[in-house]
């Protein structure tokens, strides 16, 4: 143990009141005595919650528990020795180690198993409530109390509560388990409902006040699931608006029906690859790589879009099927040209550590950090977009080509060139969205190709050319593809989605924002 650490639990124990900190030393006095002593004294350290208690207890269980001939006791590590009562450095001549049975094995594993909830280590201290929780026991109760009240972190404090509440059911005394069904009440988890049913069968006398509780408790678990499909829904929303957003500038603004989008987003996912193993050597560039695979991406795909344009789509405007087929074998054949450059087998891009493990938001709802990053990186990239098209020169060129291509040219725009920047914009945009795919998807050859038909969906659904309608077509049907796969299943949840979708199009031909004035034209 480190002297820092030590430091810490000293700080700790000085907290305790002076009978409990006597209580440490009289316990302390009996692990240098017989088998039987040390087994009762590990139970009463266990049971004192003096974080002093746990790496005495710890180093006796590791044979580094070293005993004097007047009986005091040391601790050895790698840092050196000090006395086991106060911490001061200490002179291991003439010491020898403390020698433990089996039954005093299983006193320390139980007295650590406690004592952990007050160590200074975070991570041990969650540990430790989870194993409380899991073995619950009325003996546990006036720890954990001692124990919440000192703790400060709000993820531990919450499972410690949960601890408390599932020892408190287990109780001889009714108000103490009254206690516990009522926190256990608001939890608002499958295992605490367990546990009611659990405690009904066991007290028949409480069934009413169980039952009481466990209809609040399924109140809390309806809503949280609820919670967590909007959460999934929004989360594949955010992705379908990823995909779809350059679609509906290619697609939407243009009306080139553009089969070759998904290998644009595979593009910038494989440009985040390149950026990454660029950086990968570099300790102050690799934090940065994933933010700088964002320009990056743009700008492969949005030159591949370009020349796409220029070399190919300019002179079939007008003819929808040609088109359609041209994009598709350019789709294929940019499948083909990444597989001899980077391989057929997928490839890992690493997620930076703000990006990574997950976070715990009011009501006990867990969100991946990466997926909540997606949705705020679509919202950044559908705010940029909306902006570079009503608040730029660009933008307004682009609009008038749109609406009138003819008045347009003689207004002096050069219309072909607006069309190129045009389609290199919408496959920019999907370049990004690769980006962002490639924290939550595998980057291989094919990874676009799960995302075109989606794409097309949210275009037609929110209403071709709308933005407002992209993003509202694209939430939309995450949510309600989530709110169906737990009845359904993912395919048929899809294919729900899909019928639904063509039943409102017979309906709404136009979707839900269609255009007005010159541009409905």
């Amino acid at each position: 143990m480190t002297r820092a650490l030590f430091l810490i639990v000293l700080l700790l124990a000085a907290s305790l009141p002076a009978h409990a900190q006597d209580a440490f030393l009289d316990a302390l006095a009996g692990l240098a005595g017989g088998f039987t002593q040390q087994a009762e004294a590990a139970e009463r350290l266990g049971a004192g919650g003096d974080p002093r208690a746990l790496p005495v207890l710890r180093a006796l269980a590791d044979g580094r528990l070293l005993k004097r001939p007047d009986n005091t006791l040391l601790i050895r590590a790698d840092a050196g020795v000090t006395e086991a009562a106060t911490g001061a450095a200490a002179d291991a001549a003439g010491a020898e180690p403390v020698r433990i049975n089996n039954r005093v094995r299983v006193a320390l594993r139980g007295a650590i198993g406690r004592l952990a909830l007050v160590s200074p280590d975070a991570a041990e201290r969650a540990a430790a409530a989870e194993a409380v929780y899991r073995t619950r026991s009325a003996e546990n109760i006036p720890l954990l109390e001692a124990a919440l009240a000192r703790e400060s972190v709000p993820r531990i404090r919450d499972q410690m509560a949960l601890a408390l509440a599932a020892s408190r059911l287990v109780a001889a005394d009714a108000t103490v388990q009254r206690q516990g069904i009522a926190a256990l009440a608001g939890a608002g988890t499958e295992g605490a409902r367990a546990l009611l049913l659990e405690a009904r069968n066991a007290t028949p006398a409480l069934g009413p006040e169980i039952d009481a509780a466990l209809v609040s408790l399924d109140r809390v678990i309806a809503v949280k699931r609820a919670a967590e499909t909007l959460y999934q829904g929004l989360s594949l929303g955010s992705v379908l608006l990823l995909a779809a957003l350059g679609l509906a500038v290619t697609f939407g603004v243009m009306g080139v029906i553009n089969m070759a989008h998904g290998e644009f987003v595979m593009l910038g996912a494989y440009a985040t690859v390149v950026v990454q193993d660029a950086c990968r050597g570099i300790p102050w560039l690799e934090p940065w790589s994933l933010p700088l695979a964002v320009p990056a991406a743009f700008l492969v795909a949005g030159l591949a879009g370009a020349m796409l344009e220029r070399g190919l789509i300019r002179h079939l405007y007008g003819r929808p099927l040609e088109t359609l087929l041209m994009t598709f074998g350019v789709g294929m054949i940019l499948q083909q040209a990444v597989r001899l450059a980077f391989g057929a087998q997928n490839r890992e891009v690493i997620s930076p550590a703000w990006m990574m493990g997950t976070l715990e938001l009011p009501g006990g709802l867990m969100v991946t950090q990466n997926r909540l990053w997606v949705i705020v990186f679509s919202l950044v990239v559908l705010g940029l977009t909306i902006a570079a098209i009503r608040f730029t020169r660009f933008g307004l060129e682009m609009r008038a080509v749109t609406q009138n291509r003819r008045i347009a040219a003689t207004m002096g725009i050069r219309t072909g060139r607006v069309d190129a920047l045009t389609f290199a914009f919408g496959s920019g945009i999907a370049g990004m969205a690769g980006v962002a795919l490639s924290q939550i998807d595998n980057v291989s050859p094919n990874l676009g190709t799960g995302y075109i038909i989606d794409s097309f969906m949210v275009v037609v659904f929110g209403g071709v050319g709308s933005l407002a309608g992209t993003l509202v077509g694209a939430l939309s049907l995450g949510v309600v593809n989530k709110l169906l796969e737990p009845y359904a299943g993912a395919v048929l949840a899809k294919v729900a989605v899909l019928v639904g979708l063509m039943l409102f199009i017979q309906r709404k031909p136009r979707g839900l924002f269609p255009q007005k004035g010159r541009a409905a034209g």
